[in-house]
C-alpha cells in the first residue's frame, strides 16, 4: 500500500534524524505534534499527489538516502567565500554558526540562534509554515537544525547587505534541515542574499524553511542563489507574510542542483502591499528544478508580479507552477503572472501550469507561459554578421536571462552570476 510504503521512508529518516539532530527546543510541544501526525498519516509525496507529481522526492530520498550516517562535517575556509561589502553568516549542516559568522550593527539588528531565541519571538515559529500543510515544512518542523532569528529594528536602514551562507560539508549521505526566522520592522529595510552551496562529495538533501515577516511599511529585497552542484538535492520552503504598504521583492537564482523543489509562498496581509517574485534556472544533464509559488491576496489594493524563466538543455527538466489565489475582500487586486522558457535539447521537459483562482469581482489579472527554442531567425541574423554560432547562442541566452537579471534590486550580483554562468 503506497501509505505505508511511504511511512517506511519516513521512519528511516526520522531514525536517523532523531540520532543526529538531538531535541528540538524552540518548536512548541503543539507543533511538534502536528508535524510528527502528518508525517505518520502522509509521508513523503511522490508522483501521485498532484502538488509533486513531476518531482518524485519520495523516490529520490529512497534510491539516495535509505542508508544514512551520523552527520560529520568536513573543515572549509570561510574566509575564501567571505563578502567584503556584506555581513557574512554561515549556517554549516542546518546549524547557525557564530563563531565564524560576523557580528551584526546591534543598533540596527538583532541576530541569534533558534534556541536562543527570547520567550516573547517563540510563537512566531511556525505562524506562517504550517506543520500539516507540507510534508517537508512537518519534516524541519519536528527535526529542525540550530538555524537563526533575524531582526531589523523599528525604522533601520541596515548599512551593509546580510549575505548568508548554508553550507553542506557531511562526509556521508546526510539530510540536513536548515531553518531561519526573519523580521523586517515597520519602517524598517534589509537587502538580504541566501546562498546555498554544497562542499561535500556526498549526496546531500537539504530541506530549507524559512518564516519572513515583512512588517508595515517595511523593505526586504532579496536574493536565494541555489549552487549546490551535482550531489545536491533540497526542497525549500519559503513562506512570507508581508503587511499594510510593506514591499517584498525576491529573485530565485537556480545554477546547480540535481534536483531542487522551490515552494514560495507570499501572504499579503495588509493593504497596498507590494510582492515581486522572479525566477531563473538553467537545467542540463538529467536535472529537475522545480518551482512553485503562491501568491496569496488577502486584502485589498495590493499588487503583485511574477516573472520565472528557464533554459532546459539535455534531458533535463523544467518545471513551474504559479497560482494568483485573490480572495473575496481583496478587491482591487492587481496580479501579474508570466513564465517563459527555451529548450535547447529535443530531449528536455518543461512542464508549465499557470492558474488563477478569483473570488473578488473588481480585479486586474493576467497569467501567460511560453516554451520554444532558440529563435533561428535571430541566429542567422547573428551568423550573417561574422558572429559565431557559440557567440550568437550565449548573446541570445544573455538577452533572454537579461530580463530576469535586471529586476535583481541588490547591487554587483546581476555581474557575478552571469560570471557563473559563462554570459558575459
Amino acid at each position: 500500500m503506497m501509505i505505508a510504503e511511504k511511512t517506511n521512508t519516513v521512519k528511516s529518516l526520522t531514525d536517523f534524524l532523531t540520532l543526529s539532530s538531538g531535541k528540538v527546543s524552540f518548536i512548541g510541544n503543539d507543533a511538534l505534534s502536528k508535524a510528527l501526525s502528518y508525517l505518520e498519516k502522509n509521508g513523503l509525496p511522490g508522483k501521485k499527489q498532484e502538488e509533486y507529481k513531476y518531482c518524485d522526492l519520495d523516490s529520490v530520498i529512497r534510491k539516495k538516502f535509505s542508508d544514512l550516517k551520523e552527520i560529520r562535517s568536513n573543515e572549509f575556509d570561510s574566509k575564501k567565500i567571505k563578502k567584503k561589502d556584506a555581513i557574512n553568516i554561515f549556517v554549516v549542516n542546518g546549524n547557525y554558526e557564530p563563531g565564524i559568522s560576523d557580528p551584526v550593527n546591534e543598533k540596527e539588528m538583532f541576530l541569534c540562534r533558534l534556541s536562543d531565541l527570547p520567550s516573547e519571538h517563540l510563537s512566531k515559529i511556525t505562524s506562517i509554515a504550517d506543520p500539516s500543510a507540507d510534508p517537508f515544512i512537518a519534516l524541519n518542523t519536528a527535526y529542525s537544525g540550530d538555524g537563526f532569528y533575524l531582526r531589523v529594528n523599528n525604522s533601520a536602514m541596515a548599512t551593509k547587505t546580510i549575505h548568508v551562507f548554508y553550507i553542506s560539508t557531511a562526509e556521508k549521505a546526510s539530510f540536513i534541515n536548515p531553518r531561519n526566522l526573519i523580521e523586517v520592522v515597520s519602517g524598517s529595510q534589509l537587502d538580504l542574499i541566501e546562498e546555498h552551496l554544497n562542499f561535500s562529495k556526498e549526496s546531500i538533501f537539504s530541506n530549507y524553511l524559512s518564516e519572513k515577516i515583512v512588517h508595515e511599511s517595511a523593505i526586504l529585497r532579496s536574493v536565494t542563489i541555489q549552487d549546490e552542484n551535482q550531489n545536491g538535492f533540497s526542497a525549500n520552503n519559503n513562506h512570507i507574510r508581508v503587511d499594510k504598504k510593506g514591499y517584498y521583492h525576491n529573485s530565485t537564482l537556480t545554477l546547480s542542483g540535481s534536483v531542487v523543489r522551490n515552494n514560495h509562498q507570499v501572504q499579503m496581509n495588509g493593504e497596498y502591499c507590494e510582492t515581486h517574485l522572479n525566477g531563473l534556472f538553467l537545467t542540463k544533464g538529467e536535472q529537475l528544478v522545480d518551482n512553485h509559488t503562491l501568491m496569496d491576496h488577502q486584502k485589498p489594493n495590493c499588487e503583485s508580479h511574477e516573472l520565472y524563466k528557464g533554459v532546459v538543455d539535455d534531458k533535463s527538466t523544467g518545471i513551474f507552477n504559479g497560482k494568483i489565489y485573490v480572495r473575496k475582500d481583496a478587491q482591487k487586486t492587481n496580479a501579474y503572472q508570466s513564465s517563459k522558457n527555451i529548450l535547447l535539447s529535443d530531449d528536455g521537459t518543461v512542464n508549465t501550469k499557470p492558474q488563477l483562482e478569483i473570488y473578488a469581482d473588481d480585479v486586474k489579472c493576467s497569467h501567460g507561459t511560453s516554451t520554444g527554442k532558440i529563435d533561428e531567425s535571430a541566429m542567422f541574423y547573428l551568423n550573417a554578421r561574422g558572429i559565431s554560432r557559440e557567440n550568437a547562442n550565449k548573446l541570445l541566452l544573455n538577452a533572454f536571462a537579461g530580463e530576469v537579471l535586471e529586476k535583481i534590486g541588490i547591487e554587483g550580483i546581476k555581474e557575478e552570476i552571469e560570471n557563473r554562468l559563462g554570459l558575459n
